[in-house]
């Protein structure tokens, strides 16, 4: 429906298959909204938030026109402003306990918008409400947009087909059908805009099959697939990790073109694996960078073994750190037995041992994440913990693992540019995309998994798997 208008809903939901422009309407929507009030923009994470943040500022829309925010973000900030009658405690907004103190945050909300107490407010604040993603919505979320939708015109938009993000027992996803009980259907953006304006077409409309057919509960056909779509088989065995590390080196239709390697997202050893296999590979990390909150929470610098600990992290983040050469050289080194002059990175690591701080913690990281021999595949939790480190360097009395949340918050803040050859899982590559993309152990994925990997690509798409017939039904 490229002549749906969602500046003149009140109440309704577009269907908005991957890649068939539901940003551009957006863009376009806000871009002709007088700015009197702004547009109220809610999506789900801040990289989503980033990248329509982006695709607003490239089409010249000017920033008076619309708030963008994160469902959570504003409920975060209506909870904020009106404490006694969202009944939040200032702990609760800290966030120190995201697991209990998000769902209570939505709680909150809900109790404001429920009880109508801030309706005139949002009317006065706000000109309308657009809801993006609307399928990860929890039951919680989907309450608070639908109180909002009381006081303000809403218009949300989403696909079933792209519903791959879970929640806790306490507050799973919305389903469907609650979306379209609040949320009447009033149309389907239908033309696969972003491999048109790619030049491929006829893989754009496959895909919209492909979408039906999972739909349906069919099976997918790989050997009715057009040009751009390459099967790697896989047969079981242990040849397929060279297999799957090849299919990662894929280049996509030109040396330039950036690629997205999609694994297991219940196994991120194994996209880590593939990582440090193939070069120019990175790895995308969860926004909640729990490996490094983790680390910092138990890392005891004057542990007798912290240097140790300290390595192995290292080893998780980058190849070539050669861990127990390293220590059994500095105890060569310290029992005055070594014939070589120590290396910048020695000298460094017996430096840490000696005096054992957060910033001399972090000079070794940064030292040998310089190494000549050392490639960091893990650039996000690596640079992080040495931002962490210094930061608690510089701050009296800020503990190690208060430090790694303030990193946590503001790597939230700023998002994440995408790497050229980005390794990661449907989870976190969802709402991207890149000129190529690899699918890795197809046959594991289920339908909305399956069909979120396939979409990512806009020029090529090599799906590698035991069968050519994809059935993921069976799997759901």
């Amino acid at each position: 429906m490229s002549d749906l208008d969602i500046l003149s809903i009140d109440r309704g939901l577009v269907v908005a298959p991957a890649g068939c422009g539901k940003t551009q309407l957006i863009s376009d929507a806000i871009k002709r909204h007088p700015a009197s009030k702004p547009v109220l923009v809610l999506t789900h994470t801040n990289a989503g938030v980033a990248s329509l943040r982006g695709r607003l500022e490239r089409a010249g829309v000017p920033s008076a026109s619309y708030k963008l925010s994160t469902i959570d973000g504003w409920a975060i900030r209506l909870a904020s402003m009106f404490p006694l009658r969202s009944q939040v405690s200032p702990e609760t907004l800290a966030l120190s306990n995201p697991g209990t103190h998000y769902p209570a945050i939505r709680e909150a909300a809900i109790r404001l918008l429920e009880g109508k107490h801030i309706e005139d407010c949002l009317q006065a604040t706000y000109a309308r409400l657009l809801v993006d993603e609307y399928q990860d919505c929890s039951i919680r979320q989907h309450e608070i947009v639908s109180h909002a939708a009381n006081a303000i015109p809403t218009c949300v938009l989403g696909d079933p087909l792209q519903a791959i993000f879970g929640f806790s027992a306490n507050d799973p996803l919305a389903g469907w059908d609650k979306t379209c009980a609040v949320f009447p259907k009033l149309g389907d953006l239908e033309k696969p805009w972003r491999w048109i304006n790619a030049g491929c077409e006829d893989l754009g409309r496959w895909l919209l099959i492909v979408r039906q057919d999972l739909l349906d509960k069919k099976t997918i056909d790989l050997g009715a697939a057009p040009k751009e779509v390459t099967w790697v088989q896989l047969d079981g065995t242990a040849q397929d990790h060279g297999r799957l590390a090849n299919a990662a080196r894929w280049t996509g239709k030109g040396s330039a073109d950036a690629v997205l390697v999609i694994g297991d997202s219940r196994n991120a050893a194994s996209r880590h694996q593939i990582a440090s296999t193939v070069q120019g590979a990175t790895i995308i990390e969860p926004v909640d960078l729990g490996q490094l909150v983790t680390f910092l929470r138990y890392f005891d610098l004057q542990a007798t073994d912290a240097l140790d600990r300290l390595l192995k992290f290292a080893e998780e983040m980058m190849n070539g750190v050669g861990r127990a050469q390293l220590l059994r050289r500095l105890d060569t080194i310290t029992g005055g037995s070594a014939r070589k002059e120590a290396t910048l990175i020695e000298k460094t690591a017996l430096s840490f041992r000696s005096d054992r701080t957060p910033a001399s913690a972090a000079d070794l990281l940064s030292v040998l994440g310089n190494g000549q021999d050392i490639r960091v595949y893990r650039p996000t939790v690596f640079r992080g913990c040495i931002r962490a480190l210094h930061l608690a360097a510089t701050t009296q009395g800020l503990s190690l693992h208060d430090a790694a949340i303030q990193i946590r918050e503001q790597n939230r803040a700023y998002g994440r540019p995408l790497p050229r050859r980005a390794v990661g899982s449907t989870l976190l590559l969802k709402g991207l995309e890149s000129d190529a993309v690899v699918v890795l152990n197809a046959d594991d994925l289920d339908a909305a998994n399956l069909y979120v990997a396939m979409t990512r690509g806009s020029k090529s798409l090599t799906i590698c798997s035991r069968s050519s017939v994809l059935s993921p039904h069976r799997l759901t």
